[in-house]
């Protein structure tokens, strides 16, 4: 009886939860036509007077009014005098692993344990029914990386996002890239162990040294493995730590390399060459000194935050012109919504096209701004087939608003996932609602 108890209580507790992912609808079988709007294609330009269209969660058609044909039975929605454009994706996140940033209870956001954990996998512990999703969606974020919190060498591996659907209807890709960080914030101070001695590295000579170790560790472990495959009676013993690091080794994915300072960039990307890594570049906010070496990798970058503070040896536009100076050497950049003082935010991710938008202002082309959160996110882990423009074929998330997206004074009037007509609703329209 005890135990009967408990399992109603369970259900009682878990309906509310079960019912909100349940009943999230699926896109309509009816086909939906965006006319009349101003389409930002993204890939192929911009449209003045466009007609999209929406069937099965894919985009079916786009191009100029009068030259793409529209289903009978459609849902039309005029959008004269607004502008389309593909969801926004936000390259670094930490959505589903915080909640409430002053309450340890709802943070799953690094391990402690130790700071080489390449074997941590965000989807474990990805939360989807967080508060702070439907307030990026709100503003026409459809699709984020989140990634572990930057306190470890090797924090984990990324998870990639759509946002809206049930838990496993949002996680499109687990596991798109490996988290490492090189720089002032990973060397441990203190933490002693045994002896006096400390147990992690804490300068950046140990952490460099200890990343090296752990990739030859790793191809030794490779060759012990294969070896032992050979003999059908030989003992083996799975080592998870170096089975997770084996398919960026053979640059299968990518190492996305959280680094702030030039001579950090310099150093980590020593040792990313040495082993064939294939590497995406975080932040490198402060390496204004070696932006043309950082040209000559040929590896895309992501910039966030694009509102930190210039040191006292840099001009007052040094992070902000980042960006432009990037893009002018022929990199492939992405902007992500890092808070000034580099830490990701989750609570700051509706401001990703305001970040884009200040990158725009300080001399990015306007259409590289659009395409640093949409088209060139989407490429960067994989998705660029499936994500990031107004394309046929391709899922549709789609964004309506009345201005331009990089705009603070625009709003957003509708966002479609996947097809579906996501309702824009957060817990703060909520309270807005009842207390107003």
């Amino acid at each position: 009886m005890k135990l009967l108890k408990l399992a109603v209580t369970a259900i009682a507790f878990l309906a509310p939860w079960v019912a909100a992912t349940q009943d999230r609808p699926a896109a309509s079988s009816q086909a939906i036509v965006i006319t009349g709007g101003k389409l930002l294609t993204v890939s192929h330009g911009t449209i003045e007077n466009g007609v999209l269209v929406i069937a099965d969660g894919k985009i079916a058609g786009v191009g100029a009014a009068g030259s793409v044909k529209v289903p009978k039975g459609a849902q039309v929605i005029d959008a004269k005098g607004m502008t389309v454009y593909p969801g926004l994706i936000d390259p670094e996140t930490n959505f589903g692993l915080t909640e409430i940033s002053a309450d340890d209870e709802t943070n799953d956001l690094e391990e402690r344990s130790d700071e080489i954990m390449p074997h941590m996998h965000v989807a474990d512990a990805f939360h989807a029914e967080t508060d702070l999703i439907p307030v990026a969606r709100l503003n026409g974020i459809t699709n984020a990386v989140v990634a572990p919190a930057s306190g470890d060498t090797i924090a984990g591996q990324d998870l990639f996002i759509q946002l809206y659907g049930n838990r496993q209807q949002m996680m499109l890709g687990n596991d798109v890239a490996l988290a490492m960080n090189y720089g002032a914030e990973q060397r441990r101070r203190g933490g002693r162990g045994e002896g006096g001695k400390s147990k992690y590295p804490s300068t950046r000579m140990g952490l460099i040294t200890e990343l090296r170790q752990t990739i030859l560790d790793t191809q030794a472990y490779v060759a012990k493995r294969d070896a032992a495959a050979k003999k059908p009676d030989a003992e083996f013993k799975r080592d998870l730590k170096y089975e997770a690091l084996i398919p960026y080794l053979k640059g299968e994915r990518p190492v996305v390399i959280g680094v702030y300072e030039s001579y950090d960039v310099e150093t980590i990307m020593k040792l990313a060459d040495e082993f064939h890594l294939k590497v995406i570049l975080n932040h490198v906010t402060h390496s204004q000194e070696v932006l043309d070496e950082i040209a000559k990798y040929k590896v895309p970058v992501i910039i966030g935050s694009i509102y930190d503070a210039p040191r006292a040896n840099e001009r007052y536009d040094a992070v902000f012109s980042l960006p432009a100076e990037l893009a002018k050497r022929g990199v492939k950049i992405a902007i992500s919504s890092a808070d000034a003082g580099g830490p990701v935010s989750s609570h700051s991710s509706r401001n990703l096209p305001y970040a884009a938008g200040m990158a725009a202002a300080y001399g990015l082309p306007y259409d590289d701004a659009l395409k640093a959160i949409t088209l060139n996110v989407a490429e960067m882990f994989g998705f660029g087939d499936k994500l990031g423009s107004l394309d046929a074929g391709k899922m549709a998330n789609v964004v309506i608003a009345n201005g331009d997206p990089l705009d603070v004074r625009t709003d957003v009037k509708r966002v479609f996932i996947q097809g579906v007509d996501v309702p824009l609703v957060t817990r703060q329209t909520k309270l807005r609602d009842e207390y107003k």
